[in-house]
């Protein structure tokens, strides 16, 4: 069974950052979207195999991630 984890990603001036809610401490950076991306499912796998192999369970996917849009301010 796969497990569905937000991720959030921001973007700054020079790359791209992306961390994961319910995984505390598991984030990344890239030079792309596109890159973070890879990174951010790298670092999912790696911090889960991690937590196995000290016998944690592993966290139920809680947080959701939606768009809201709302009217600039006036």
């Amino acid at each position: 069974m796969n497990l569905k984890y937000a991720v959030i990603f921001e973007r700054s001036e020079s790359n791209w950052a992306a961390y994961v809610p319910d995984l505390p401490g598991c984030i990344t950076t890239g030079k792309t979207f596109e890159d973070t991306e890879r990174n951010i499912r790298e670092a999912i796998q790696g911090h889960l195999q991690t937590l196995r192999e000290f016998g944690e369970p592993l966290p139920e996917p809680t947080s959701l991630a939606r768009e809201i849009e709302v009217p600039p301010a006036a």
